[in-house]
């Protein structure tokens, strides 16, 4: 993640991962404005290319050929990712409501979520068909169905409703890619039926008539079957009905029509047309509101209505981000006049395509090569990242809009108190932890409910206190899942020797800014946070927040355990089983986030991995008759494994090829992307017998990576290991596995505890 050397002063709220979107994002990396930060909600990390998806389904690109790496492109403008789910809008508070998150402030607002289908306006449709938008969401559903044709016995009939560019284009291109999905498997292809169905009288209304004939022979060749000027009235299992009250028998129905705005528009306020898009004036703002900007098929340009079009939206994305610009560094927006007639490039899923603009058109497997190509170049600027230029060090206040503003942000940057001078202020603290709601514990004696120099705890008869700290600087940019993976790390090693945790004490440093943006980030932050420690039975009970240059959490965790019943590292007996409940790899992952070379879905699994909590893994351990537990973090698998070896008494056997690692990590490591605490974990080599041998082993790196949050590891009799793995997966730990044994140590001593095998 980068860390900004200006103060931030204006938010730009970005809704979506749209076409046009993803030139916003482009466009602000090459020329960011200082004091103005990006932030992204969208739910989706890999956006699809429109343009490409057909060519997607006929089977001619990859996943990744047709869809923008939305955490990477985010990562290199220096914008924050949230990976959420927009669910409305205060725009009197000027908050984005989410809906897995707390709300998100915004000073300037950009909505670009395309379109939802209509699908409760037919009868059944919204239960027996497939909506082929939003796109964003498109590739689940079409490789559920892509593996629900392939596995039909029989005949098999797919009916497309909605014959527009889009439906016409998707139909061809299914009916390409599962004609020979079906030789391929030796059926019979001539067994798979498509219908269009779609209430206007004509194929490809806003075409020209040369278009509609070549589209209109390519179906009539293909064996697809026609029903125009009729609409589709009700869709119920195996069978659809029109409003001329035709029924057909079909086994899949894909909804290609009647697309819309998502119902939770309607209680923004903006204005919006029939369909629920955001009407917008010429300078993409919408109409009834100026700090909010819509683009692409969710917004309805007054004065220059088009048809939902990726052209427009990909045409949109520059004159949005200038706007943006103007508006952030308080400047008027510009309007925005698009074409009137534009080149759109449809195909028939054979690698073989129509060019239509107004009145001209022209078709051929060349027209297909001429779109492939404009397609590929489109893509490339959103994987061929260039190197950007080291933004100003010194405080630029353009985007200030009021003269306090202006002195908080050169404040900022200015020279800073040290010693008590550089806490964050008690008014913007008070305000930030103010709606946080941490849990009450009644051993808690004073607390947060009750702020005092100190807390003071209860320690109940019979029980002893588990005390450890942990704190490490932010590496990722948003602050409410770093505040989950901060408190899920710093209960880790509670949670590993077998503790129930009691409270929390929390130590941040947060980065310079004006109080507004500090106050949203400690919010954030401690929001996440506190979810995790309420959700493990923790009190929060206090804390210290600073200034720093960068974010950073960490806490004191206290905890409670029965002194003679303590999973501790020596425990470790010769004949037990080692557990791993975690798959490995954070270390190198990030690192390769951070170099622009990790996949944004490795990224979400790896954050996946480490906000989930190992509370109930300890408890299954435990129950299972573990006596040695560890969590792996800092030293890397090999390294905590040392740690167990050592004052157990004890040597043990990994098997490389069983420990679970994260997707990607792999791939990482081996192109030498890794952690910098890398080279210190690599000294403990000396403890591997043979080493040498495995240094070629593309898992040998990952012993060494350093985990955040990591799984636990543990020892278990052998005799219970398959029964403790069965029940760790049906918790939840789907990666558990058995990664080797504990052995008597060798004669030798404890100099080369461990040995591997694959």
């Amino acid at each position: 993640m980068r860390t900004p050397e200006q103060p931030v002063l204006r938010d730009i709220v970005l809704i979506g991962g749209g076409h046009s979107h993803v030139g916003v994002l482009k466009r602000f990396a090459m020329n960011p404005v200082p004091g103005v930060r990006l932030t992204l909600i969208c739910r989706d990390t890999h956006t699809p290319y429109s343009g490409m998806l057909p060519g997607y389904v006929a089977g001619h690109y990859s996943y990744d050929d047709v869809h923008i790496d939305l955490s990477r492109l985010a990562e290199y403008a220096g914008a924050r990712f949230y990976r959420d789910e927009a669910v409305g809008i205060d725009r009197n508070r000027k908050r984005v409501l989410c809906r897995n998150r707390p709300d998100v402030p915004y000073d300037l607002l950009s909505v670009n979520i395309g379109s939802s289908p209509r699908v409760a306006d037919v009868t059944g449709a919204a239960d027996h068909a497939v909506p082929v938008k939003p796109i964003t969401g498109f590739n689940n559903r079409w490789l559920a169905l892509l593996t629900r044709i392939e596995n039909h016995q029989g005949p098999m009939t797919v009916a497309v409703v909605g014959a527009g560019a889009g439906g016409v284009e998707l139909t061809l291109a299914m009916q390409f890619r599962l004609r020979n999905e079906l030789k391929q498997r030796g059926m019979d292809p001539d067994q798979l039926h498509f219908h269009l169905f779609d209430a206007a009288p004509q194929i490809l209304p806003t075409h020209n008539d040369k278009v509609r004939a070549v589209f209109q022979e390519k179906l009539s060749n293909r064996g697809v079957k026609l029903h125009l000027g009729s609409a589709v009235a009700e869709v119920e299992a195996g069978r659809l009905r029109t409003e001329a009250g035709e029924s057909f028998d079909v086994d899949e129905v894909l909804w290609v029509t009647r697309a819309g705005g998502p119902a939770w528009l309607a209680d923004t306020g903006l204005a919006l047309d029939d369909g629920g898009f955001i009407r917008v004036r010429d300078t993409l703002q919408a109409e009834n509101d100026d700090a909010i900007f819509a683009a692409g098929d969710i917004a309805n340009v007054i004065n220059h209505p088009r048809e939902k079009a990726g052209v427009f939206a990909v045409r949109q994305g520059p004159p949005l981000a200038d706007n943006l610009k103007r508006m952030a560094i308080g400047r008027s927006a510009k309007a925005f006049n698009p074409q009137k007639k534009w080149l759109a490039l449809i195909s028939t899923g054979d690698q073989f395509a129509v060019a239509s603009r107004g009145d001209f058109s022209v078709a051929g497997t060349w027209v297909w090569r001429w779109k492939n190509w404009i397609d590929q170049r489109f893509m490339a600027k959103f994987s061929d990242l260039p190197p950007m230029e080291d933004s100003a060090a010194l405080p630029d206040t353009a985007a200030a809009q009021s003269p306090e503003e202006a002195s908080q942000a050169i404040s900022a940057v200015a020279m800073r108190c040290g010693g008590c001078g550089a806490k964050v202020g008690s008014t913007v603290l008070s305000r930030a932890l103010g709606e946080l709601r941490p849990i009450e514990r009644d051993d808690i004696i004073i607390g947060l409910h009750a702020p005092d120099d100190a807390a003071v705890l209860r320690v109940p008869p019979g029980k002893a206190v588990v005390h450890t700290v942990d704190f490490f600087r932010a590496f990722i940019d948003d602050p409410y899942v770093f505040g989950q993976v901060a408190a899920n790390h710093s209960l880790g090693d509670v949670f590993a020797m077998g503790a129930e945790a009691q409270s929390a004490t929390a130590v941040a440093t947060v980065p310079y800014g004006i109080e507004s943006k500090v106050e949203d980030v400690v919010f954030q932050m401690m929001s996440g946070a506190v979810q995790v420690l309420n959700e493990a039975g923790c009190a929060l009970v206090g804390g210290h927040t600073g200034e720093g240059k960068e974010l950073a959490l960490g806490f004191a965790v206290n905890g409670l355990i029965d002194p003679d019943d303590v999973m501790s590292k020596g425990g470790l007996k010769a004949g037990d089983v080692l557990i791993l409940t975690k798959p490995i790899g954070t270390g190198t992952l990030f690192a390769a986030h951070a170099r622009l070379a990790a996949k944004g879905r490795w990224i979400d699994a790896a954050l996946a991995s480490m906000i989930q909590s190992n509370l109930r893994a300890a408890q299954c351990l435990h129950r299972h008759g573990s006596k040695a537990c560890t969590d792996v973090t800092g030293f890397g698998l090999l390294g905590h494994l040392v740690e167990m070896t050592r004052p157990s008494g004890v040597d043990a056997e990994l098997d490389l090829s069983a420990i679970p690692v994260l997707p990607g990590a792999e791939e990482t490591a081996a192109a030498g992307i890794l952690s910098s605490l890398q080279p210190a974990n690599i000294r403990l080599r000396r403890g591997i017998r043979d080493q040498e041998r495995w240094v070629k082993h593309p898992r040998y790196p990952l012993i060494f990576d350093p985990q955040t949050a990591g799984g636990l590891l543990a020892s278990v009799p052998a005799n219970a290991a398959e029964d403790c793995v069965r029940e760790l997966k049906a918790l939840g730990y789907p990666h558990t596995a058995i990664i080797g044994r504990v052995l008597p140590q060798d004669a030798s001593g404890p100099i080369e505890p461990i040995t591997l095998r694959d």
